[in-house]
Order: structure tokens, then C-alpha cells, then sequence
């Protein structure tokens, strides 16, 4: 699996923006004209912060727009995190008889 790459709350949108404004896309969805192979309902829950990055995915687009992936500041998270949270969630709601 790979990473996730996980900003602080707000931090994953003004990410996403930055992009945006360094690449002079006008939007989400020509985002996809310079050559980011994600489709656009993805990209609006990475820009609603719904999802986690992929770490592949953030260094291309660091590199389409110039921005220097130290600069940023987030964690990596295992990329199955999101799968054992949601187990572990539903368990508790279970009533064993």
C-alpha cells in the first residue's frame, strides 16, 4: 500500500489552491489538461479534505507547480490507515447476544 500524506485540517485545500495558482489552472478540472491522472470527483474530496493524498501524487504535482516538498509540512500515514479505523469503529457498534 502506499503512504498517505496527511496536512493539518484547511492545510490540504490551501495546498491544493497553491497548485492551482503556481500551474495558472483555472480550476479542479483542468487540473487534468496537465497530465494529473486523477479523476475530477477525486480531486473534489481531496479539495473537501474527505481523503488523504498519496504521497505519489503530491510529489507530482510539487513538481508541475515548482513547490518544494519541504516546504510542506504534513505526516505520512500507512495507506490502509483509513481501513483499520473504520474496522475498528464498527465493532464497537456491534451488540453481541
Amino acid at each position: 500500500m502506499e503512504q498517505r500524506v496527511k496536512f493539518r485540517k484547511g492545510e490540504q485545500r490551501k495546498f491544493l489552491d497553491e497548485v492551482l495558482k503556481k500551474m495558472l489552472c483555472p480550476s479542479l478540472r483542468e487540473l487534468r489538461n496537465f497530465g494529473v491522472d486523477v479523476s475530477y470527483s477525486t480531486l473534489k474530496n481531496y479539495y473537501q479534505e474527505k481523503n488523504f493524498f498519496p504521497l505519489g501524487l503530491v510529489e507530482d504535482l510539487c513538481v508541475l507547480s515548482e513547490i518544494n516538498i519541504k516546504d510542506l509540512k504534513f505526516e505520512l500515514v500507512e495507506g490502509n490507515w483509513g481501513r483499520v479505523r473504520g474496522g475498528k469503529l464498527g465493532k464497537r457498534g456491534r451488540v453481541l447476544k
